[in-house]
């Protein structure tokens, strides 16, 4: 997994890149009480905002951490969006997008420097 200053994470599945927000930031933000997901088939650059995420405490704008084209979203945060409190690396995923260039990927944190830097 690799990690962004913004408290994303992705994960190389297959050809695709999953993408979703790290535990830290869902503690952050409190509970989580709707999610406006994406269209798949939307293509996204870099730090464009991809998705909305609404809590108690505040609303949270979830930027593209790639270039590409978003897939396929997690359509069970619509009617549950309190996975991501739950399950924020797993079945609290956001969205799978399709990249051109996966070496993207190297200019993020592992989890050990991610780690460190929410320290």
């Amino acid at each position: 997994m690799k990690f962004t200053e913004e408290h994303e994470w992705m994960r190389i599945e297959d050809d695709l890149v999953v993408v979703g927000i790290t535990a830290h930031a869902s503690e952050q933000l409190g509970e989580i009480v709707f999610v406006e997901l994406p269209d798949a088939g939307t293509t996204v650059s870099k730090d464009d905002e991809a998705v909305v995420i609404e809590s108690v405490k505040a609303a949270s704008d979830i930027l593209a951490p790639l270039d590409g084209e978003i897939v396929e979203v997690n359509g069970a945060l619509e009617d549950e969006p309190g996975k991501i409190n739950e399950d924020a690396t797993g079945d609290g995923w956001i969205f799978k997008m399709k990249i051109e260039d996966m070496s993207a990927m190297d200019d993020y944190m592992s989890e050990a420097e991610y780690n460190e830097f929410i320290a």
